[in-house]
């Protein structure tokens, strides 16, 4: 420190002359418009760089208002799927409209219960009931069991009451896929005739015979699969398509055919008592 104050002191004339030019600059800068301005934009870009950096921050928190309009889209996309129309007339090609796609956001889900069940944000005001079918962007989710006018219940695959009507996609046999374990990664195919043999990695699709779920709509792929020789049934373990500790968004899939197609079904089954 002694040394720094001789140093200055042995050259305080040219110390003197440099603070003089700073305030002389300070001076001019205060007193003309142009050279203000100058001190003014410096100012100005540093605040721009604070600005520009909350603008990203805003614009990574805004990614919820951008996932919304992507499910929107997507749920606009299915809409225009061949499986969402039912054609009637092959030589004019007219189709019906069979199913539609309603995207909804999950308020709140569970995955490690015995039965497990997920809240979403629309309700019977958005044109959801009870037994609707419910897809992830991937495959099959649950299905509706309870509305409210702003909020749905969905019965996740991951629930013991769960069974839902399913095809091998690569012979087109059917089989039923429930949830037996703990595991949410993992269902289980049922109803395995014994010639059957499933291999790993073998598609299971959604069979299209319940009326809730478009046929062809991807449950998951095969992990396992073992024969008892000594019964006419097997089963096998299946990977979920749908990761269900993660998803954020869903598909709720209105049957826009359903009222009649039930109408016919409650006219067979009275003829038949």
């Amino acid at each position: 420190m002694r040394n720094l104050f001789a140093l200055l002191w042995k050259n305080q004339f040219f110390v003197l002359f440099i603070l003089l030019i700073s305030i002389s600059l300070y001076l001019l800068s205060r007193s003309y418009s142009y050279h203000g301005s100058i001190a003014y934009n410096t100012t100005s870009d540093l605040s721009g760089s604070i600005f520009s950096t909350y603008g990203n921050i805003t614009d990574y928190l805004s990614l919820k208002v951008d996932n919304d309009v992507l499910a929107d889209e997507n749920a606009m996309l299915k809409n225009m799927l061949s499986s969402s129309f039912l054609q009637t007339d092959t030589q004019f090609i007219y189709r019906d409209s069979l199913y539609r796609y309603i995207p909804v956001k999950i308020v709140s889900n569970s995955v490690s219960k015995r039965n497990n069940f997920m809240l979403v944000n629309k309700g019977s005001k958005h044109g959801i009931k009870k037994e609707m079918g419910v897809v992830s962007t991937l495959g099959v989710a649950g299905v509706v069991v309870g509305v409210s006018e702003n909020y749905s219940t969905i019965m996740s695959m991951l629930h013991q009451n769960m069974r839902i009507s399913a095809r091998i996609k690569n012979s087109g046999q059917l089989v039923n896929v429930i949830w037996d374990k703990t595991d949410y990664l993992y269902g289980t195919v049922i109803d395995i005739p014994s010639h059957i043999r499933l291999n790993q990695g073998d598609t299971i699709i959604t069979s299209g015979n319940s009326l809730i779920f478009p046929e062809g709509i991807i449950i998951g792929q095969i992990e396992s699969h073992k024969i008892d020789s000594n019964k006419n049934l097997s089963k096998a373990t299946m990977r979920y398509i749908t990761d269900f500790n993660s998803i954020k968004h869903l598909f709720i899939i209105e049957n826009l055919m359903k009222m009649e197609q039930d109408s016919l079904i409650s006219q067979i089954e009275n003829k038949d008592e």
